[in-house]
């Protein structure tokens, strides 16, 4: 267990300008120095100071703060990204001032379930995390009998209601936006190739339900699982490229740089590529001839970099893209505790604002079933790395 102490109390009215404020800090220093999209992640420095300092006793008796837990892997396979997320949550802290919040980190890799039952016991009011669906499953049950909300990383929408919420990017969303931006570019007839299992009927699901939204039309869908032999299958199973106008490639960008060239060879330049935003990091995908063009939506990155370039001047290292979900995490408690009285339970309902709220990662708000709505950009590839073709909306109109 890790902590991070927060300023000095201050009065609450001032917390939400602390949040833009430290937004707009973001946003001011990715005017100053902003990274190429397409150009790798800087090499990670061996000398990199440890993410927090750890506590030599007891939580302190706190009068005039709520205790918000951090649920991540710090040890194991996991503890690299849990640990960036970590980090950005404390970092989030220190730019707004901390003022009615302590953050603790909890690990969950020798167990979730026990990091939970912990960090109710330690008075946490509040839970940001697990990362992973099942360690969600694991605490919720401890949340919910304690009342105290789970603002979840995970993505898994079997996991969220009764006081879980997922703030994890969702392939759902990003395949809508695309194929609702194809639709609109007068592509209508969609050809997909997607992975087998879990996640491959996952976003098969989303892209039907998505193409009928859209009135355009799913003419062919072809599976694989994961091997060259049986991905070219599923590109020759797809048939002549006269049949549809666009590729879906529901898969990560490794594998669209696999699939994207057979794509080509069998189709012709004729078909537009779409993907998901599980390709926003694949910075491979500009230098493959066969990607130029394709379509990807994914949520914005132009404040990333900077609070990447903020990350990596204090702790030496890049983040893992999903750290800026212990950012935005952390932004979204330190503006509802503003109203948030010491001694009584998270206001929960406040989550509920269909204004939405705003983060590192854009405009969000949570649905009816707890799961994160997102404003997405539409990316498209080019030689030089990822370029705006549609914007996301700053906000939601309804």
């Amino acid at each position: 267990m890790t902590m991070t102490d927060g300023a000095t109390p201050r009065q609450s009215r001032g917390l939400w300008k602390k949040c833009v404020a430290a937004l707009m800090a973001i946003a001011v220093a990715g005017c100053q120095a902003v990274v190429p999209k397409s150009a790798p992640p800087p090499t990670p420095s061996t000398t990199a100071p440890p993410p927090v300092k750890k506590p030599g006793g007891p939580l302190p008796d706190d009068q005039a703060r709520h205790r918000v837990a951090v649920l991540v892997p710090l040890t194991g396979p996991n503890a690299a990204v849990g640990t960036s997320i970590g980090n950005a949550a404390n970092l989030a802290a220190l730019d707004t001032g901390g003022a009615n919040i302590r953050i603790t980190l909890y690990d969950t890799a020798p167990g979730a379930a026990a990091a939970a039952r912990r960090a109710v016991a330690e008075g946490n009011g509040l839970i940001l995390g697990p990362l992973f669906s099942e360690d969600v499953s694991a605490v919720a049950p401890i949340a919910r009998a304690a009342k105290v909300p789970v603002i979840s990383f995970s993505n898994d929408n079997a996991i969220s209601g009764d006081g879980v919420y997922l703030l994890g990017f969702s392939p759902d969303q990003s395949i809508d936006r695309v194929v609702t931006y194809a639709k609109s570019r007068g592509l209508v007839r969609i050809a997909a190739l997607v992975p087998g299992g879990a996640y491959g009927r996952r976003v098969s699901t989303a892209l039907i339900k998505s193409v009928e939204g859209a009135g355009s039309q799913v003419v062919t869908m072809q599976t694989y699982d994961r091997s060259p032999a049986a991905l070219a299958a599923a590109v020759k199973k797809l048939g002549p490229a006269s049949g549809y106008d666009a590729v879906l490639i529901a898969d990560n960008g490794r594998i669209a740089l696999q699939a994207g060239p057979l794509v080509r060879k069998a189709a012709g330049s004729a078909p537009r590529l779409l993907g998901t935003e599980l390709w926003n990091t694949e910075f491979a995908l500009s230098k493959s001839p066969a990607m130029q063009g394709a379509w990807f939506a994914s949520v914005s990155d132009t404040m990333y970099r900077s609070l990447s370039a903020k990350y990596r001047a204090q702790f030496g290292r890049p983040p893992y893209r999903l750290a800026s979900l212990g950012y935005d995490a952390v932004l979204l408690a330190v503006r509802i505790g503003a109203a948030w009285k010491i001694g009584e339970p998270f206001p929960q309902k406040a989550l509920d604002d269909k204004g939405g709220f705003a983060g590192v990662d854009g405009a969000f708000r949570f649905g009816k079933d707890g799961i994160a709505q997102r404003a997405l950009d539409v990316q498209q590839v080019g030689t030089d790395g990822f370029t705006t073709v549609s914007p996301a909306p700053r906000g939601f109109g309804d």
